[in-house]
């Protein structure tokens, strides 16, 4: 299948994916409800890397398994349309991180639960712990609040000089308060500016309010709206001429200037692992949560020029990527 035509199945609500005319439909299809913010063509990256899990294991869409994709646009949809995933009794509810799993939690009970990157699932009390989650909840976590911290490290060997920098976090975002105070925490010499950024409409406001408080640079905590509207993100960074270190290795592709966490698509990859387990009778509550194990530092070496920034070889010859 081209990615053109994948991205156009994805707009859909709900989607039932081709398949051969040559394959036999079975009478009962795995139905998976998908929960997570659009646009579909922002989340197509990690959609692939979970269909390509599957895959692996056996799955093939539209022969014996089918998903059911509710995009969202604001968090105030999320209670809705993860109510409508319960209605339609799907098998499995994919919520992608921290901000999905809460309204599918409240929505039910018993339909398990698998999150792909969840920032702190014990720390906000969505499982009862790693090793025995308890409840209908389990999944991938790639531990935000370390990341976090870790992130501002190194936006302070980007910018050596900088005495007050913005953090610009989610406050509907559960795990968010934690990973703020773990920034913080960190004894590194700067004044913190904290702008809260809830949706996209937010973002113009967050950068005058930066740029009026004198910031020499800004930190993302990875939320759900930042991941999607990447590229308006890079676009006011550039334009307000402030190097921004981001969660995610797509928003510096999209133009930010560094990133440093967990690669989300091998995350999503490894979750079809929990769907296949559940599908084979399972329980959430017996499967551990699991921890990233691939970590990617990302450069834009680009943007570094656009921005005057001379980035430190010792942090170039860190890198797992560089973009030039």
């Amino acid at each position: 299948m081209r990615r053109r035509e994948f991205i156009t199945l994805l707009g859909g609500g709900a989607v039932a994916w081709p398949f051969s005319g040559r394959a036999q439909q079975p009478a009962i299809l795995a139905q998976i409800g998908f929960l997570d913010f659009g646009p579909a063509s922002a989340q197509a990256s990690r959609v692939e890397a979970l269909q390509g899990g599957l895959r692996d294991l056996g799955y093939v869409e539209g022969k014996n398994i089918v998903f059911r994709f509710r995009w969202v646009e604001s968090v105030e949809q999320l209670p809705e349309l993860a109510a409508q995933l319960v209605r339609m009794n799907v098998d499995v509810i994919l919520a992608m991180s921290s901000t999905m799993v809460e309204p599918a939690r409240r929505a039910t009970k018993t339909i398990p639960i698998v999150f792909a990157a969840h920032a702190d699932p014990v720390g906000v009390g969505h499982v009862a712990s790693l090793a025995r989650p308890g409840g209908n909840i389990t999944g991938m976590s790639m531990l935000l609040t370390e990341l976090a911290a870790k992130e501002m490290e190194i936006l302070k060997e980007v910018v050596p000089h900088a005495m007050r920098v913005g953090v610009l976090w989610n406050p509907t975002v559960p795990t968010h308060p934690r990973a703020v105070n773990a920034v913080a925490g960190e004894k590194l010499g700067v004044r913190l500016h904290l702008v809260p950024i809830a949706t996209v409409d937010d973002f113009d406001g967050a950068f005058v309010s930066m740029s009026r408080e004198g910031v020499e640079g800004f930190l993302v905590v990875a939320s759900p709206v930042t991941f999607s509207q990447r590229a308006r993100l890079a676009e006011l960074a550039l334009a307000h001429r402030l190097p921004g270190m981001f969660g995610s290795k797509e928003n510096v592709v999209a133009g930010g200037l560094i990133s440093y966490g967990a690669d989300l698509n091998d995350l999503a990859r490894r979750s079809a692992a929990y769907i296949d387990k559940i599908l084979k009778g399972a329980k959430p509550a017996d499967l551990p949560v699991e921890q990233a194990s691939k970590y990617q530092l990302v450069i834009n070496l680009k943007t570094a020029k656009a921005l005057g920034i001379d980035v430190p070889p010792t942090l170039l010859a860190r890198a797992d990527e560089v973009i030039e």
